[in-house]
């Protein structure tokens, strides 16, 4: 065992192989960076919109700098919610990424996201992955000729349409999901420590609407 798995190893509360809180229902396999529009192209400060004011947004916020996760002088009280969001992904983008390092585990957010999508609906083909993840399927492929080459996945012939290949999750790939999971979710449940449990309800429910809502905009923009 590396240092840094005996590090998380040695810590007080006691891991499970429970998901890690804010875990089990993402939708995304990449790592959250938010820059990234729905069309899948990387915001820039200049993307049409990106500064201007939204319906229940609020204004524009003075420093635009912000939005890219400069805040020298602390978040604005006029920032719209969609650039908080983006600050928001950007920052838990880092901190995913940050605990698969820390826990020693040689495989990276978008491919844990891949073996997510295929533990909980094994032998799908590419395509329906990439559907499930709201990923594009060039980056998918990329993904996936990793995690075959390292041995967490492997693709198999469909049984009734030879020319159909499937995607399934090997014994080494569930191992390192379950070690994920019970190395990272005492550093999940401690970094969602600061939410009430009585606001934990209406927190969940604003990221169930939102999952809902921006998943129908994706669709409707794929034409689907």
């Amino acid at each position: 065992m590396s240092e840094a798995r005996a590090a998380w190893s040695r810590k007080d509360t006691p891991p499970d192989r429970a998901a890690p809180p804010g875990l089990e229902a993402t939708p995304g396999l990449e790592t959250p960076s938010g820059l990234e529009t729905p069309s899948g192209h990387a915001a820039t400060r200049e993307e049409p919109g990106i500064g201007s004011t939204g319906a229940g947004c609020g204004p524009e916020p003075a420093a635009v700098g912000w939005l890219w996760g400069d805040p020298a002088d602390g978040i604005p009280s006029d920032a719209p919610l969609y650039a908080l969001l983006l600050a928001a992904s950007r920052i838990m983008g880092a901190f995913y990424a940050g605990t698969l390092t820390q826990a020693g585990l040689q495989i990276t957010p978008a491919g844990l996201g891949v073996l997510r999508v295929l533990l909980a609906v094994d032998g799908l083909k590419s395509s329906d992955v990439a559907a499930r993840g709201w990923s594009s399927p060039g980056t998918l492929t990329s993904v996936v000729n990793t995690l075959v080459r390292e041995g967490y996945v492997e693709r198999r012939s469909d049984a009734v349409d030879r020319r159909v290949v499937r995607l399934f999750v090997t014994d080494k790939g569930r191992r390192i999901c379950e070690d994920y999971y019970s190395l990272a979710g005492p550093y999940w449940r401690d970094a969602f420590s600061f939410v009430s449990p009585d606001d934990e309800p209406v927190i969940r429910k604003f990221f169930v609407d939102m999952i809902d809502r921006f998943g129908e905009l994706t669709r409707k923009e794929r034409g689907k």
